[in-house]
């Protein structure tokens, strides 16, 4: 479980092709993974991985070919930066919402515009997830949570505050750029016991 609140950038070392499958390297920069241990779950752009290898900053995940094929991990390259945070341990603050780590789909970004300070985007996610997207609910994108402005039809809008635009990877989105997604879990599961229900 996570919280969308990014703990650091990292950088993407190498990825290495395994049987059709791909093993990531990670520098987790200010990360820190002196607390860390191999399984560990930390989310790479909003998907949960597993630590397999610890070696100083850099952590090594297997990313499956469902993983690379229904996430933007696919797309990375070596010298991508990614937006990275360590599992929720009981006791510490939700900042942001409950996260699973589980990508639901990728969408792209259809407008990016200055905002006053803040910057304006709007993003378009896939038909099937359109339904879980509600104003002032939560969403995470690329790992972080954020406040949806309004929502038509498959659009939504959010602002990102200088603050999230210097500390995540979302200050370097342009129109076009794809992005995980993850709806918010409570809307799922009202979802399912309603439809349980009739």
């Amino acid at each position: 479980m996570f919280t969308g609140i990014v703990q650091a950038m990292g950088m993407v070392v190498a990825l290495t092709p395994r049987g059709g499958d791909v093993e990531i390297v990670v520098d987790t920069g200010d990360l820190g993974l002196a607390d860390a241990v191999v399984g560990d779950s930390i989310a790479v752009a909003g998907a949960c991985l597993t630590a397999t290898r610890l070696d100083g900053s850099r952590f090594a995940a297997d990313v499956s070919n469902e993983t690379l094929s229904k996430t933007t991990l696919g797309r990375l390259r070596p010298g991508s930066r990614v937006n990275l945070e360590k599992a929720l341990r009981a006791g510490q603050a939700l900042g942001g919402h409950y996260v699973t780590g589980h990508v639901d789909g990728v969408g792209r970004v259809v407008e990016s515009r200055e905002d006053g300070r803040s910057w304006r985007v709007v993003f378009e996610v896939p038909e099937p997830l359109a339904r879980y997207v509600a104003p002032k609910g939560s969403i995470t994108v690329e790992g972080v949570s954020l406040t949806v402005n309004e929502v038509e039809g498959a659009r939504f809008g959010v602002n990102l505050i200088p603050h999230t635009r210097e500390v995540t990877t979302l200050g370097e989105l342009v129109e076009g750029s794809p992005v995980n997604l993850e709806v918010d879990i409570i809307a799922r599961y009202v979802e399912r016991l309603l439809a349980a229900s009739r």
